[in-house]
């Protein structure tokens, strides 16, 4: 019995340390909705991101969407722009876009301001931010 034991606990030990996709760790689907709203929320009400609200469509409904399937996937959970859409080809759907440092920069920022305002640690702030930066700057395709 004290072997059964042990096997049942190492398996659950392993369990746990599994690591966990951003997209559990920031709480699924309702909180990438809630954040996914309040950048978009504060790209239409924040002069400081005119620039990249002037981007999209108004009204907006069909960007939160999409971005909103694409960071499901992007951060592990269901793949649901895949599932809709294929694959993102992001970088080539953005090419009729200037984006340069300024774009980039006013992304990140109107990210960082929504998960501030959502009240995300410190931790997952950085981490997620990380991510973010790496892909941002890959879609600057002007000069700056």
């Amino acid at each position: 019995m004290s072997e059964h034991t042990t096997e049942s606990t190492a398996g659950a030990d392993a369990a746990q340390a599994e690591p966990k996709t951003l997209y559990e760790i920031m709480g699924g689907a309702e909180r990438l909705r809630e954040l996914v709203d309040r950048f978009y929320d504060l790209m239409q009400l924040e002069p400081d991101f005119a620039g990249i609200h002037a981007m999209h469509p108004v009204p907006n409904d069909s960007s939160r969407e999409k971005l909103f399937m694409f960071l499901s996937g992007w951060m592990g959970g269901p793949d649901l722009f895949v599932e809709r859409y294929g694959h993102p080809r992001l970088r080539a759907r953005h090419l009729p876009f200037a984006i340069g440092t300024k774009e980039r920069d006013q992304w990140l920022r109107a990210m960082a301001w929504a998960m501030e305002d959502l009240g995300y640690d410190d931790a997952l702030r950085v981490r997620m931010m990380n991510a973010f930066f790496n892909t941002a700057d890959w879609m600057r395709n002007k000069p700056d």
